[in-house]
């Protein structure tokens, strides 16, 4: 499956889930519920997956995680916040860096409509 494929799914499943439980919850519920749906699609999916840092050859373990990671293609990172801004974005964007994934979905479920609280972001390695 290729990483637009997946991120149908995905943005599929994070609206029912957006649908049924609605904005103003923990972004930890959302995750949990997403990884359930994914889960329930046979996608294989990590969940807090650690992220290790390289630099110069050394690698350190300093505490990365990402919130989904999708068929070790597609990096999903969730957020309930009042909106997303530039640090999201720059985050997600050395996420994909760091993991050399393509593309990322970044979705933030406090908002009235998800469409409005998704941004997709790739990676042009």
């Amino acid at each position: 499956m290729t990483e637009n494929q997946l991120s149908e799914k995905i943005i599929g499943c994070a609206i029912k889930v957006h649908k049924s439980l609605g904005p103003g919850l923990l972004e930890s519920a959302y995750e949990e519920c997403l990884f359930y749906e994914l889960k329930q699609l046979g996608l294989f999916v990590e969940k807090q997956k650690p992220l290790p840092l390289i630099y110069k050859d050394v690698k350190l373990d300093i505490g990365y995680r990402l919130d989904l990671l999708v068929e070790k293609k597609v990096i999903v990172e969730l957020k309930s916040v009042e909106a997303l801004n530039d640090v999201h974005i720059a985050q997600m964007i050395t996420y994909l860096k760091l993991s050399g994934c393509k593309l990322g979905l970044l979705i933030n479920f406090n908002v009235l409509r998800l469409v409005d609280g998704l941004k997709r972001i790739a990676n042009n390695l």
